[in-house]
């Protein structure tokens, strides 16, 4: 078999598997969704943000030369634009944005 053909025989497989991920919960909660999945469906979208919160400001150093002050103006960025805004995407970009910015022009 060639290099090729092994190529696009994983990008199938995978593609089929991707699709059926996606479709199998339509097909098998099709009358009615269990209370555990819409339970989860509520409460997952604030776990994973708080993790990823966690995670992006568990390496502030308050002793370093910026004294975490890029993290927390890029931290009150989005809490701020999401507070008045109420758009998630605006949020991350314009937090993304201002960090990047404060470390590469200001620190």
């Amino acid at each position: 078999m060639s290099k090729t053909t092994y190529t696009l025989l994983i990008i199938a497989v995978i593609s089929i598997v991707t699709i059926l991920i996606r479709f199998l919960p339509f097909a098998v909660f099709r009358k009615r969704t269990p209370k555990a999945v819409l339970y989860l469906g509520n409460v997952f979208p604030y776990a994973i943000m708080s993790m990823l919160v966690v995670y992006c400001l568990r390496n502030i150093s308050f002793t370093g030369s910026t004294h975490g002050i890029p993290e927390i103006l890029a931290l009150l960025t989005v809490v701020i634009l999401h507070k008045w805004k109420h758009n998630t995407l605006l949020s991350i970009v314009a937090g993304t944005a201002v960090y990047m910015l404060l470390i590469q022009m200001v620190f």
